[in-house]
């Protein structure tokens, strides 16, 4: 776990840019038609891609990385304005869901340090 760690940290950078990436890709190809309401599941989706996304810089802490955070809230929210115009649908509720995913990456990531410092290494 804590080798896992630490190459999420070394590589950081990386990682959360192939995220990021992918985010902007499945939040922004246009649809030929818009799809039916967005299932219940939609919320937790959009929880879990921003927690994974902000989980590496969390977990790096590196200068500024609330900043960072608190940019990756930013660019969420431009994803849902851009939305319609790329024939989906762009909803608040999703980028209150992006920001809670936000601050459960940071959780995480504070729980995992913890229970490295808690346990140790084995091999």
């Amino acid at each position: 776990m804590k080798k896992l760690i630490n190459l999420i940290k070394h590589h950081w950078i990386l990682l959360s840019s192939i995220i990021l990436i992918a985010i902007t890709f499945l939040s922004l190809s246009p649809l030929e038609q818009l799809p039916p309401a967005p299932p219940g599941t939609d919320k937790t989706h959009h929880l879990i891609a921003y927690a994974l996304l902000m989980l590496p810089t969390a977990l790096r802490k590196p200068n500024h990385w609330i900043l960072i955070g608190l940019l990756f809230i930013g660019y969420s929210g431009l994803i849902e304005l851009i939305q319609p115009y790329v024939n989906r649908y762009g909803e608040w509720l999703d980028l209150l869901a992006n920001t809670t995913g936000i601050v459960c990456g940071i959780i995480a990531a504070r729980v995992l340090e913890f229970m490295i410092s808690r346990k140790p290494d084995v091999n």
